[in-house]
């Protein structure tokens, strides 16, 4: 399974002999699994579906609706309050008799008065759930599949993004192998001037150098952005299913900061440069995984 969105949208309608089913199924970004379901009340059948939807899909915010037509009058059952509708009518008699005036009582009507008719579906048979099942299945797998070729985008755009990182990285270490020499160089003019040639600054020179390029060293560093950076693009390859944004943020966090620790050590403005173009690949990394799962 390859690194999926988390965005998708499906919608298909099916026939069965006894019910005809709408079903909607909206996938949007969200930090956990999130189940919402709108629709007519289906009992234990949503446990069902959400469970079946939960195996599929590890994160998101799973908006799931599901409109019914049923085919079938006998899958319905009907209670009326007898007392009170015969309250109500013997009422309108009498009504009737005192204005001298017929009154009518429409059967519109008595569905809107509260309390009086209760229209309740059966509960779904068996085979009525396995329809519904295996119908929430089919809509579910397009939008996985949607979630997946959107996946497959997003992963691309990434590989850019740490490519372009890899080179930075390289060229950083391509400058700090040269950073002694430009340190020594700098301090040996700068003693030079202040002192001329001597071999008391000689020695004081190779004790400063050997201290500056010690506080200056990126080579740790380095080695970290590296380590993230393998990290990162084995989890953009990987086929494996599970959710990897979580882990695709927490090391471009590292990654940006190992880049500012770099960039406080550096005293190369060449070196300052490519941490900075770091940092901005980075932070269009992290805009992007807030989208995967």
């Amino acid at each position: 399974m390859m690194i999926q969105s988390m965005t998708g949208f499906a919608e298909k309608s099916f026939d069965s002999p006894t019910i005809r089913v709408k079903v909607s199924i909206k996938s949007l970004n969200h930090r956990f699994f999130d189940w919402s379901y709108k629709g007519v009340p289906i009992g234990e059948v949503e446990n069902r579906l959400r469970v079946l939807c939960q195996d599929r899909i590890k994160r998101g915010r799973i908006e799931v609706a599901l409109d019914f037509d049923f085919h079938d009058p006998s899958s319905w059952d009907i209670r009326i309050d007898e007392g009170l509708l015969e309250k109500i009518l013997v009422s309108f008699e009498r009504i009737s008799k005192r204005l001298n005036k017929e009154m009518t009582f429409s059967l519109e009507n008595l569905f809107r008065i509260p309390q009086l008719v209760e229209l309740k579906r059966k509960e779904f048979s068996a085979s009525e759930m396995a329809f519904l099942e295996s119908r929430f299945l089919r809509t579910l797998d397009e939008v996985v599949r949607m979630r997946r070729a959107e996946g497959r985008k997003t992963a691309a755009q990434i590989r850019k993004h740490l490519q372009k990182v890899k080179q930075a990285i390289n060229r950083i270490e391509m400058r700090a192998k040269k950073q002694p020499r430009a340190v020594e160089q700098r301090l040996r003019q700068r003693l030079a001037e202040l002192s001329g040639n001597s071999p008391e600054n000689e020695e004081r020179l190779s004790e400063e150098v050997a201290y500056l390029t010690s506080r200056y060293d990126v080579s740790e560093e380095l080695q970290r952005l590296k380590s993230h950076l393998d990290a990162a693009s084995k989890l953009v390859t990987s086929r494996r299913g599970e959710p990897a944004g979580k882990m695709l943020d927490f090391i471009a966090q590292e990654l940006i900061r190992e880049a500012n620790t770099l960039n406080s050590k550096s005293q190369d403005i060449g070196i300052t440069r490519e941490g900075l173009l770091i940092k901005g690949e980075v932070e269009s990394i992290r805009q992007q995984v807030q989208n995967l799962e």
